[in-house]
Protein backbone atom coordinates (compact mmCIF):
# COMPACT_ATOMS: atom_id res chain seq x y z
CA UNK A 1 0.00 0.00 0.00
CA UNK A 2 1.06 3.58 -0.58
CA UNK A 3 1.52 5.92 2.36
CA UNK A 4 -1.58 7.79 1.18
CA UNK A 5 -3.58 4.56 1.39
CA UNK A 6 -2.08 3.76 4.77
CA UNK A 7 -3.02 7.18 6.12
CA UNK A 8 -6.60 6.78 4.87
CA UNK A 9 -6.87 3.39 6.59
CA UNK A 10 -5.43 4.72 9.85
CA UNK A 11 -7.77 7.72 9.88
CA UNK A 12 -10.75 5.42 9.31
CA UNK A 13 -9.87 2.45 11.49
CA UNK A 14 -8.46 4.34 14.49
CA UNK A 15 -10.68 7.43 14.10
CA UNK A 16 -7.61 9.66 14.28
CA UNK A 17 -8.23 13.36 14.83
CA UNK A 18 -4.86 14.44 13.38
CA UNK A 19 -2.84 13.27 10.39
CA UNK A 20 0.05 11.00 11.38
CA UNK A 21 3.26 13.02 11.00
CA UNK A 22 6.06 11.51 8.91
CA UNK A 23 9.35 12.90 10.22
CA UNK A 24 12.49 12.90 8.08
CA UNK A 25 15.98 13.82 9.29
CA UNK A 26 18.16 14.84 6.35
CA UNK A 27 21.87 14.06 6.64
CA UNK A 28 22.64 13.66 2.93
CA UNK A 29 22.76 16.58 0.47
CA UNK A 30 21.60 14.51 -2.51
CA UNK A 31 18.62 13.14 -0.60
CA UNK A 32 17.70 16.65 0.51
CA UNK A 33 17.98 18.02 -3.02
CA UNK A 34 15.72 15.26 -4.35
CA UNK A 35 13.13 16.11 -1.70
CA UNK A 36 13.22 19.81 -2.59
CA UNK A 37 12.88 18.99 -6.28
CA UNK A 38 10.01 16.52 -5.99
CA UNK A 39 7.88 18.03 -3.22
CA UNK A 40 4.77 19.67 -4.73
CA UNK A 41 4.81 22.45 -2.15
CA UNK A 42 7.05 23.11 0.84
CA UNK A 43 6.22 25.42 3.74
CA UNK A 44 8.89 26.95 5.95
CA UNK A 45 8.55 28.82 9.26
CA UNK A 46 8.13 32.56 8.74
CA UNK A 47 9.91 33.12 12.06
CA UNK A 48 11.84 30.73 14.32
CA UNK A 49 9.45 28.50 16.24
CA UNK A 50 9.45 25.19 18.09
CA UNK A 51 9.65 21.75 16.46
CA UNK A 52 6.23 20.86 17.87
CA UNK A 53 4.89 24.00 16.18
CA UNK A 54 6.35 22.78 12.86
CA UNK A 55 4.28 19.65 13.37
CA UNK A 56 1.09 21.70 13.71
CA UNK A 57 1.36 22.50 10.01
CA UNK A 58 1.64 18.81 9.17
CA UNK A 59 -0.89 17.26 11.53
CA UNK A 60 -3.56 19.98 11.49
CA UNK A 61 -3.18 21.73 8.14
CA UNK A 62 -1.84 18.93 5.95
CA UNK A 63 1.27 20.88 4.99
CA UNK A 64 4.75 19.64 4.13
CA UNK A 65 7.01 21.65 6.41
CA UNK A 66 10.79 21.82 6.05
CA UNK A 67 13.32 23.83 8.00
CA UNK A 68 16.95 24.03 8.96
CA UNK A 69 18.32 25.34 12.22
CA UNK A 70 17.46 28.94 11.30
CA UNK A 71 13.75 28.18 11.60
CA UNK A 72 14.02 26.57 15.03
CA UNK A 73 13.56 28.78 18.07
CA UNK A 74 13.67 26.10 20.78
CA UNK A 75 16.85 25.33 22.71
CA UNK A 76 15.60 21.91 23.80
CA UNK A 77 15.03 20.84 20.21
CA UNK A 78 18.32 22.31 19.01
CA UNK A 79 20.16 20.29 21.65
CA UNK A 80 18.35 17.03 20.83
CA UNK A 81 18.92 17.53 17.09
CA UNK A 82 22.64 18.16 17.60
CA UNK A 83 22.35 21.77 16.48
CA UNK A 84 23.49 23.11 19.83
CA UNK A 85 26.06 22.05 22.41
CA UNK A 86 25.37 21.92 26.10
CA UNK A 87 25.62 25.42 27.56
CA UNK A 88 24.72 27.28 30.72
CA UNK A 89 21.50 28.61 29.22
CA UNK A 90 20.22 25.12 28.46
CA UNK A 91 20.96 23.97 31.99
CA UNK A 92 19.31 27.01 33.56
CA UNK A 93 16.31 26.53 31.29
CA UNK A 94 15.55 23.32 33.19
CA UNK A 95 15.96 24.83 36.67
CA UNK A 96 12.22 25.09 37.25
CA UNK A 97 11.83 21.32 36.82
CA UNK A 98 14.58 20.05 39.10
CA UNK A 99 16.04 20.23 42.58
CA UNK A 100 19.24 22.04 41.65
CA UNK A 101 21.42 22.95 38.66
CA UNK A 102 23.59 19.88 39.07
CA UNK A 103 20.54 17.70 38.59
CA UNK A 104 19.45 19.88 35.66
CA UNK A 105 22.77 19.31 33.91
CA UNK A 106 22.63 15.55 34.46
CA UNK A 107 19.09 15.41 33.13
CA UNK A 108 19.87 17.46 30.00
CA UNK A 109 22.97 15.37 29.23
CA UNK A 110 20.90 12.18 29.47
CA UNK A 111 18.46 13.30 26.75
CA UNK A 112 18.56 11.52 23.38
CA UNK A 113 20.67 13.41 20.85
CA UNK A 114 21.56 13.08 17.17
CA UNK A 115 25.28 12.51 16.70
CA UNK A 116 25.47 12.88 12.89
CA UNK A 117 25.52 16.35 11.31
CA UNK A 118 21.90 17.23 10.57
CA UNK A 119 21.10 19.36 7.50
CA UNK A 120 17.38 19.86 8.02
CA UNK A 121 14.10 18.25 9.02
CA UNK A 122 10.84 17.66 7.15
CA UNK A 123 7.52 16.96 8.82
CA UNK A 124 4.55 16.07 6.65
CA UNK A 125 1.25 14.21 6.74
CA UNK A 126 1.99 10.53 6.21
CA UNK A 127 -0.19 10.54 3.11
CA UNK A 128 1.90 13.24 1.42
CA UNK A 129 5.30 11.54 1.34
CA UNK A 130 4.91 9.00 -1.46
CA UNK A 131 7.80 9.60 -3.84
CA UNK A 132 9.42 12.10 -1.46
CA UNK A 133 11.07 10.11 1.32
CA UNK A 134 10.82 7.16 3.66
CA UNK A 135 9.95 8.35 7.18
CA UNK A 136 12.51 8.07 9.95
CA UNK A 137 9.66 8.16 12.46
CA UNK A 138 5.88 8.37 12.34
CA UNK A 139 4.46 10.57 15.08
CA UNK A 140 0.83 10.25 16.23
CA UNK A 141 -0.99 12.75 18.43
CA UNK A 142 -3.81 10.57 19.70
CA UNK A 143 -6.01 9.67 22.65
CA UNK A 144 -5.46 6.96 25.24
CA UNK A 145 -7.22 4.11 23.45
CA UNK A 146 -5.76 4.94 20.04
CA UNK A 147 -2.33 4.89 21.67
CA UNK A 148 -3.07 1.53 23.27
CA UNK A 149 -4.12 0.01 19.95
CA UNK A 150 -0.95 1.26 18.25
CA UNK A 151 1.17 -0.08 21.12
CA UNK A 152 -0.48 -3.51 21.03
CA UNK A 153 -0.07 -3.80 17.25
CA UNK A 154 3.59 -2.73 17.50
CA UNK A 155 4.30 -5.29 20.23
CA UNK A 156 2.69 -8.10 18.24
CA UNK A 157 4.31 -7.09 14.94
CA UNK A 158 7.83 -6.73 16.34
CA UNK A 159 7.64 -9.41 19.03
CA UNK A 160 8.51 -6.82 21.68
CA UNK A 161 7.21 -7.06 25.25
CA UNK A 162 7.08 -5.10 27.45
CA UNK A 163 7.55 -1.68 25.88
CA UNK A 164 9.81 0.78 27.67
CA UNK A 165 9.04 4.33 26.50
CA UNK A 166 11.51 7.15 27.06
CA UNK A 167 10.17 10.26 28.84
CA UNK A 168 12.41 13.29 29.25
CA UNK A 169 11.85 16.72 30.70
CA UNK A 170 10.57 19.36 28.31
CA UNK A 171 11.36 17.53 25.06
CA UNK A 172 8.45 15.23 24.26
CA UNK A 173 8.10 15.90 20.53
CA UNK A 174 11.73 16.68 19.69
CA UNK A 175 13.50 14.31 22.08
CA UNK A 176 10.75 11.72 21.69
CA UNK A 177 11.34 11.49 17.94
CA UNK A 178 15.11 11.43 18.33
CA UNK A 179 14.85 8.54 20.79
CA UNK A 180 12.70 6.46 18.45
CA UNK A 181 15.02 7.16 15.51
CA UNK A 182 18.30 6.53 17.33
CA UNK A 183 17.14 3.50 19.33
CA UNK A 184 14.73 2.20 16.67
CA UNK A 185 12.12 1.67 19.36
CA UNK A 186 8.49 2.58 20.01
CA UNK A 187 7.91 5.62 22.20
CA UNK A 188 4.76 6.73 24.02
CA UNK A 189 4.90 9.79 26.21
CA UNK A 190 2.76 12.65 27.52
CA UNK A 191 3.04 16.21 26.31
CA UNK A 192 5.80 18.22 27.94
CA UNK A 193 5.14 21.76 29.13
CA UNK A 194 6.47 23.17 25.86
CA UNK A 195 4.52 20.92 23.50
CA UNK A 196 1.38 21.43 25.60
CA UNK A 197 1.22 25.19 25.13
CA UNK A 198 3.46 25.89 22.10
CA UNK A 199 2.63 22.68 20.24
CA UNK A 200 -1.07 22.88 21.08
CA UNK A 201 -1.35 19.35 22.44
CA UNK A 202 -4.76 18.77 24.01
CA UNK A 203 -4.95 17.65 27.64
CA UNK A 204 -6.30 14.23 26.68
CA UNK A 205 -3.74 13.55 23.95
CA UNK A 206 -0.60 11.46 24.12
CA UNK A 207 2.37 11.09 21.78
CA UNK A 208 3.01 7.78 20.02
CA UNK A 209 6.17 7.60 17.93
CA UNK A 210 7.07 4.58 15.80
CA UNK A 211 10.40 4.20 13.97
CA UNK A 212 9.91 4.22 10.22
CA UNK A 213 11.73 0.90 9.86
CA UNK A 214 9.01 -0.81 11.92
CA UNK A 215 6.00 1.20 10.86
CA UNK A 216 4.82 -0.97 7.97
CA UNK A 217 4.93 -4.09 10.13
CA UNK A 218 2.80 -2.31 12.74
CA UNK A 219 0.35 -1.16 10.09
CA UNK A 220 0.17 -4.64 8.56
CA UNK A 221 -0.70 -6.07 11.97
CA UNK A 222 -3.60 -3.61 12.24
CA UNK A 223 -4.87 -4.61 8.80
CA UNK A 224 -4.63 -8.31 9.67
CA UNK A 225 -6.95 -7.66 12.61
CA UNK A 226 -9.30 -5.63 10.42
CA UNK A 227 -9.57 -8.49 7.91
CA UNK A 228 -10.12 -11.01 10.72
CA UNK A 229 -12.76 -9.04 12.62
CA UNK A 230 -12.25 -5.31 13.17
CA UNK A 231 -9.68 -2.80 14.36
CA UNK A 232 -11.15 -2.83 17.87
CA UNK A 233 -9.27 -4.68 20.59
CA UNK A 234 -11.55 -3.46 23.37
CA UNK A 235 -14.63 -4.97 21.70
CA UNK A 236 -13.68 -7.24 18.78
CA UNK A 237 -16.15 -7.10 15.91
CA UNK A 238 -17.12 -3.48 16.50
CA UNK A 239 -15.64 -0.69 14.47
CA UNK A 240 -13.12 1.21 16.58
CA UNK A 241 -13.82 2.98 18.87
CA UNK A 242 -17.10 1.08 18.79
CA UNK A 243 -19.33 0.56 21.80
CA UNK A 244 -17.84 1.43 25.16
CA UNK A 245 -19.51 -1.49 26.91
CA UNK A 246 -18.07 -4.20 29.13
CA UNK A 247 -18.05 -7.38 27.05
CA UNK A 248 -19.86 -9.43 29.74
CA UNK A 249 -22.43 -6.81 30.75
CA UNK A 250 -25.86 -8.55 30.86
CA UNK A 251 -27.81 -5.28 30.79
CA UNK A 252 -26.60 -3.32 27.77
CA UNK A 253 -27.75 -5.63 24.98
CA UNK A 254 -29.56 -4.75 21.77
CA UNK A 255 -31.43 -7.06 19.41
CA UNK A 256 -33.07 -6.69 16.03
CA UNK A 257 -36.84 -6.33 15.93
Amino acid sequence: MTYAEMQAALMQELRLYHYPVAVKFFFDENELEAFRKNAPEIHTPLKPMTFCQWEIGARMQGQIVYSQVEGLGCGNAKYCFGWKDLDEGEVKGHAKYVQDLDQAKRFVVSKPMLETKLLGIAVAPLGSIDGLYEPDTVHFYCDNMQAYHLAVDYMAATDTHPLRPNITMNSSACGGNVFSFVEQEFNMLPACSGSYNAGKTERGEINVIIPGSKFRATFDRLMDRVRAASSSITRPGDGFPGADICKNCPLIIFKKR
